[in-house]
């Protein structure tokens, strides 16, 4: 054989292997709306940036009649390639080899692709389409699962891991997604669950849908499993690539910067009057965070779940920057449950990669209610605090109004060493609200007024008077200082510019405990 030869031999087998598991194979992908594991890298990574590894690599089983059945890369396929210049690691199911199912090989091919990334310290990116562990391979797929588990678990807070589901995601497969830090999810197409529908009505007679049990709106909106979703998958791949852009590349590096396209002295006088006069009436903390922030740079993460407290990405001067604010127009902002779960992952995100964190407060206090204590608030809330404390990246924070009780020093307060904590004139800090704390202080008083409601007004706005505002915070230094509005977004730059070399480090220890 002639060296044309075996260069002809090699061209068919790499062939073979792009075409997966074959033409009609890849149209049924297609009809149901998604792309194969390969048009899904080409479309993601820049213009011919992608290297591919093992993509002759077969399956090694013989059970089943598997010996008659070695199709090239045994389900997945793995490498590495750029986004906007900057070096990723990839791996992407092929749903029309063996319905992407895992086994030893397949799960050889993804430990690979995560160990280099952990060694040249890159972030690692998954494109899930999966029925699960390939049954034929036995206790070597529940083995290859697990192997990929502990990587993940290595890799957390080294590297940033990011999961696309773009089919099914079951079983033993949801827990790789769920170790890492951000999930998107594509609408109709996509499902995530431990069991499938057809084996929660054999075991408990319970009928429900792949949707409702595991879809897309299922886990951004009720269990917070997902952080992301989107009508297809070229706009999730889109947001993958936006969100990777406020990113470093590993746990040693800063954020990367961009030339700033919006004036540092900035000051939008719409601030002024942006919270209402009503200490009840709601307000739009996104409007406050697109007014201080560089034009257009808010990136939301988990929009649609625990809408009581916004979170996401930004940029101050071009510099990276993760925002934490109570929204007034859910449940007053109040931290429940749900929404201590969603900031403290999200602080503690921020912090394993050295984003700063701007924390806007308007928080009457922690949600009351049977519903709350017996479901463990204060256990979850604890997280919140907890992940707050320990964190070491440069801490911003603003209250634009309420910032009453326990929730007060959870919110990245000066107590938990934040490097700078302001306050708006209309800042309320105090133990409790203004009702609450009359009706305690001046029980007997109002019951032997002649016009409670009457003298419980004049009492109410003497306490708001006395203790509802951000001054004796400042005098005892509790805040460093108490900003007009329209000046917030210039000083909060030149304190971002301060704090660049700040260090500051955690005490020598194995790992703290979180109350999980």
């Amino acid at each position: 054989m002639t060296m044309d030869d075996k260069i002809d031999e090699l061209r068919e087998k790499k062939r073979d292997a792009e075409r997966g598991g074959g033409e009609e194979r890849i149209e049924s992908q297609h009809e149901k709306g998604k792309m194969t594991a390969r048009e899904r890298i080409d479309y993601f990574l820049d213009d011919g940036s992608f290297e591919e590894f093992d993509q002759l690599k077969t399956h090694r089983s013989t059970n089943f009649d598997m010996a008659d059945d070695h199709p090239y890369g045994d389900g997945v396929v793995t490498g590495y390639g750029e986004v906007d210049g900057r070096t990723v690691f990839v791996f992407a199911h092929d749903f029309t080899v063996f319905g992407g199912s895992l086994g030893e090989a397949f799960a050889e091919k993804v430990c690979k692709v995560m160990d280099r990334a952990l060694e040249t310290g890159a972030p690692i990116i998954g494109l899930n389409d999966s029925a699960g562990a390939r049954i034929q391979e036995g206790i070597d797929s529940l083995a290859g699962y697990a192997d990929i588990f502990h990587r993940n678990q290595k890799a957390s807070g080294v590297v940033p891991q990011i999961s696309a589901i773009m089919g099914p995601c079951a079983g033993g497969a949801v827990y790789s997604p769920a170790i890492t830090d951000f999930i998107f999810m594509v609408e109709e197409t996509s499902h995530m669950f431990i069991t499938g529908p057809d084996v929660i009505e054999t075991v408990t007679g319970e009928e429900v849908g792949f949707e409702e049990l595991g879809g897309a709106s299922t886990h951004t909106a009720e269990t917070g499993v997902a952080h992301f979703s989107a009508e297809a998958e070229k706009n999730s791949l889109d947001d993958i690539r936006r969100l990777l852009s406020y990113l470093p590349q590993n746990n040693v590096e800063d954020p990367p910067a961009v030339d700033p396209w919006d004036d540092p002295d900035r000051r939008d006088e719409e601030l002024t009057n942006i919270v209402p006069n009503a200490p009840q009436k709601p307000y739009d903390i996104v409007d406050v965070i697109d007014r201080v922030i560089d034009e257009e740079s808010f990136f939301e993460v988990a929009e649609g779940y625990a809408r009581n407290l916004v979170t996401g990405f930004g940029r101050l001067d071009g510099r990276p920057i993760g925002i934490v604010a109570n929204q007034p127009r859910v449940n007053a902002g109040t931290l429940d449950i749900d929404a201590s779960l969603k900031g403290s992952r999200f602080v503690r995100f921020c912090d394993a990669f050295n984003v700063p964190i701007l924390t806007f407060v308007d928080v009457p206090g922690f949600m009351p209610g049977t519903d709350q204590e017996h479901n463990g608030i204060i256990k979850h809330g604890a997280k919140l605090l907890y992940a707050y404390s320990e964190a070491t990246v440069p801490l911003l924070t603003v209250i634009t109004r309420k910032a009453y009780g326990g929730a007060y020093d959870v919110m990245a307060s000066k107590h938990l060493e934040a490097d700078v904590n302001y306050a708006w004139p209309t800042a309320e800090i105090a133990v409790m609200g203004p009702r609450g704390a009359v009706n305690i202080l001046y029980r007997d008083e109002l019951a032997a007024a002649d016009d409670v409601e009457e003298r419980r007004q004049q009492l109410i706005d003497e306490y708001r008077d006395a203790f509802a505002n951000p001054y004796t915070a400042a005098e005892r230094g509790f805040v460093d200082d108490v900003l007009e509005p329209p000046e917030t977004r210039p000083r909060l730059i030149r304190d971002l510019r301060m704090l660049e070399s700040k260090r500051k480090e955690a005490p020598d220890r194995k790992h703290g405990n979180i109350p999980l």
